[in-house]
């Protein structure tokens, strides 16, 4: 299968993505969409016909010509039609608290400080840059604290958010871990999550994966 990934080096979703094709040891071009620079690569006609909504990342299989979008789909995509490292349990239950765990961080915590979002407290607000960090800080301790709660319940000693082989919930926690620490917040307040992505980190699939190591890294 022969993979195109569109995507942002600090897109948190984007480094979800990649952690997730590094586990099942898929290659795949790389393409940049900045979405900074000249107003925003997204906003093109171009990549606006694969994302509508102008958002990364978006993956595309040109022997399939499948064209997929958001990052929990195109991971669950990877995992159905890819062999290798499973993504999620076979279990009906823990599949669904992985679920569960990986929406909490891709629906409550990430969106709320979303580039897009934090451009139009400060844009049409006009809201001031250390309001603007208040806000991200605010919404990923808040966020944190809940997926910090929900590991603990559920099992506190293994190494990855479910047992001994990182899946997706991992793909979407380590992402997320990375952001909050850029607007200052101290993982070290959460000791299951900051262990966790310890752990992670120590895996190449990880380590590849991260934003400093990519191509159109600034």
């Amino acid at each position: 299968m022969a993979l195109d990934l569109y995507n942002y080096f600090r897109s948190s979703s984007s480094y979800r993505v990649r952690i997730a094709l590094n586990l099942k040891g898929l290659a795949y071009r790389y393409l940049p969409v900045h979405l900074n620079r000249d107003g925003g690569a997204q906003f093109t006609a171009a990549f606006r016909a694969l994302s509508p909504d102008a958002v990364v990342p978006v993956v595309v299989d040109s022997d399939g010509a499948a064209v997929v979008n958001q990052s929990l789909a195109i991971i669950e995509w990877l995992n159905e039609t890819q062999p290798g490292a499973p993504l999620l349990p076979a279990d009906p239950g823990e599949r669904a608290w992985v679920r569960a765990l990986s929406l909490t961080i891709a629906c409550e915590i990430h969106p709320l400080a979303n580039l897009r979002v934090l451009k139009y407290l400060t844009g049409v607000l006009g809201v001031t840059e250390a309001q603007k960090a208040d806000w991200a800080r605010h919404w990923n301790r808040q966020g944190l604290a809940a997926v910090e709660a929900m590991l603990a319940r559920r099992n506190q000693a293994s190494t990855f958010c479910l047992g001994e082989q990182p899946g997706m919930a991992d793909c979407c926690l380590v992402p997320q871990v990375f952001n909050a620490q850029r607007f200052g917040v101290d993982v070290a307040a959460y000791p299951v999550i900051s262990r966790i992505v310890a752990a992670c980190q120590a895996l190449p699939a990880f380590a590849d994966a991260h934003p400093a190591r990519q191509i159109d890294a600034e």
